[in-house]
C-alpha cells in the first residue's frame, strides 16, 4: 500500500479471476465497491487498484479480495452480496467473510450454476443437510431455507444419490379462505406450492422440470397427500412447517423410508394456524433435537439474502413484537 498526502493506494492481483464476473455487467460491481467504501476502483489487466482515504481502503481490501477469490472459482455473486460482505467485515473484521475454501458449494450441471452459501449460518445449514438424515432449518424470511434445501435435493438427484424429490407444504390459509378459491383441489393448492416450483425452475431447465413432474421423479404436493405413504430413495422437503399441526408433523416424519433424507423448514414467527401452540415445528424443535442424525439449524437476520431492506424490516418487526405479519 502506498500513501500520499491524503490518499492511499492498494494493488490487488486478479490473475486467474474471470474479469466479467469480477467487474459485473457494465462494471456494476466496481461501482458498488466505490459507493460502499468511498474509494476509486481501477481494474486494469491483472491488477485492481483501490484509491481513497485510509479507513475506506482498509475496509474495502478484504471485501475485494474475497470478490477476486470468488471470480477465480467462477462462483457467482452480485451487488447485494458485496453489501453483505461489507456488513460482515464491519461486524467481525476479516472473520466476517465466509471464504471460498470454507464454503459448501452445490454445483448444478443441468443449469451450469454453482449455489454458494453466503453466510456462516447458510454454510452450517448446507453442511448439516449433507451430514444428517433429518435437518430442521428454522429462521425468518429470506434466509435461504427453502432455496438451499431444494438445491441440495437437485444435487442429490443429479448425482443419483436418490431416485426422486418430494416437496410438500401445508395448504394453510394465511388470511385467505382456501374453500372460496376457484378451480378443483389441485388448482386451489397450487398457489401455496408456487414457491417450490419457482425454486426448482431456477436450478433446472424448464423442460427438465416438466418431464420430472410428469414421470414423478419430482413431486410437489400438499402435506396431507403424504398420509399412508413410505418415502424411500427420496429427498423430501417439508416447507412452511410452522403451519403443520403436531399430528401432521408426526405423520410426515414417520413416512421416512430407506435411503431418504428429510429437510424441514419453517419460521416460528409466521404461524397461520388458528392456535399457534398447535404448530408441529415448535414441538419437533424441542423433542427431536437431541437425536443422533437429526440436526436443528437456526438462521437469523444476518443470513437474509434478499434485498438489503428485508433484514432491517425483520428487525423492525421483531422490535415491535409483530413478527408474524412479515410475508415469507
Amino acid at each position: 500500500m502506498t500513501k500520499g498526502d491524503t490518499m492511499v493506494e492498494h494493488r490487488l492481483d486478479t490473475e486467474g479471476a474471470d474479469p466479467l464476473m469480477l467487474a459485473g455487467v457494465n462494471d456494476r460491481n466496481m461501482h458498488e465497491v466505490s459507493r460502499l467504501f468511498a474509494v476509486r476502483v481501477v481494474l486494469r489487466g491483472n491488477q485492481l487498484v483501490l484509491k481513497g482515504d485510509v479507513p475506506g481502503v482498509e475496509r474495502a481490501v478484504p471485501v475485494v479480495q474475497h470478490m477476486i477469490e470468488l471470480a477465480r472459482l467462477r462462483a457467482p455473486f452480485d451487488t447485494s452480496d458485496i453489501a453483505r460482505f461489507a456488513d460482515g467485515v464491519d461486524a467481525l473484521g476479516e472473520d466476517g467473510i465466509v471464504h471460498p475454501d470454507d464454503e459448501v458449494r452445490i454445483a448444478l450441471p443441468g443449469s451450469r450454476r454453482v449455489i454458494v452459501p453466503k453466510s456462516d449460518g447458510q454454510r452450517t445449514y448446507v453442511h448439516a443437510i449433507r451430514t444428517n438424515d433429518i435437518v430442521i432449518g428454522i429462521g425468518p424470511a429470506g434466509t435461504g431455507k427453502t432455496y438451499l434445501a431444494v438445491a441440495a435435493a437437485v444435487d442429490a438427484l443429479y448425482k443419483k444419490r436418490v431416485k426422486r424429490i418430494i416437496l410438500a407444504r401445508p395448504a394453510v390459509e394465511a388470511g385467505e379462505n382456501l374453500g372460496f378459491l376457484p378451480g378443483d383441489l389441485q388448482e386451489k393448492v397450487d398457489p401455496y406450492l408456487r414457491p417450490l416450483y419457482d425454486a426448482l425452475e431456477d436450478m433446472m431447465p424448464h423442460e427438465r422440470v416438466q418431464r420430472a413432474l410428469e414421470d414423478s421423479t419430482i413431486e410437489i404436493a400438499p402435506l396431507a397427500y403424504m398420509r399412508g405413504r413410505t418415502l424411500s430413495d427420496a429427498f423430501v422437503i417439508l416447507d412452511e412447517a410452522q403451519n403443520a399441526t403436531r399430528a401432521q408433523m408426526k405423520m410426515f416424519l414417520t413416512r421416512l423410508g430407506l435411503n431418504s433424507r428429510v429437510v424441514i423448514t419453517g419460521d416460528k414467527t409466521q404461524i397461520d394456524l388458528p392456535n399457534p401452540v398447535d404448530s408441529g415445528l415448535l414441538e419437533v424443535e424441542v423433542i427431536l433435537g437431541a437425536i443422533d442424525g437429526i440436526e436443528v439449524v437456526y438462521l437469523d437476520a444476518k443470513d437474509v439474502i434478499r434485498h438489503r431492506l428485508v433484514k432491517d424490516i425483520i428487525r423492525a418487526y421483531a422490535r415491535e413484537g409483530g413478527e408474524g405479519d412479515v410475508e415469507a
